[in-house]
């Protein structure tokens, strides 16, 4: 029982992250590199606190295989703004 409260703890609180915080700021850089521009070091600080959450995250979402197509989806995102941001890099 105690389990299942954690768990719905921590199911919460990652998807109200995500919704506040996480995905809004995604799609903002993403347009960002999109539009040729290079990632700040405020930008470079917030990706590497979302892929240091990843590593904390991959317990729960192997117990949580519901939320796995949402984890592959949050991964190419974040995959095509590094991708696109090395791009607008080596082209500056």
């Amino acid at each position: 029982m105690k389990q299942e409260s954690d768990d719905l703890g921590m199911e919460t609180v990652l998807l109200e992250r995500l919704e506040k915080e996480g995905l809004p700021r995604a799609i903002d850089l993403k347009a960002k590199v999109d539009a040729g521009e290079r990632l700040d070091d405020m930008d470079i600080a917030f990706l590497e606190r979302v892929f240091a959450r990843v590593k904390e995250t991959r317990p729960f979402l192997a117990a949580h295989p519901q939320y796995g197509e949402l984890a592959a989806r949050l991964i190419d995102l974040y995959e095509q703004i590094t991708s696109k941001a090395l791009a607008n890099e080596k082209s500056a």
